[in-house]
């Protein structure tokens, strides 16, 4: 196991042990894209209107 406890009796778990998976970072992209729609459907509502 990869759990270490310090000398205050606490335990720690790595990252991916403690969420059962990975972290692919796919967050920064998801928020991009969709920032980037966002302003792109909104500056289509503001001249069509």
């Amino acid at each position: 196991m990869s759990n270490k406890i310090d000398s205050e009796g606490r335990q720690h778990i790595d990252t991916d042990r403690a969420r059962a998976g990975a972290t692919p970072g796919m967050t920064r992209y998801i928020l991009g894209i969709s920032l980037v729609l966002v302003v792109v459907i909104f500056a289509l509502i503001y001249f069509l209107t």
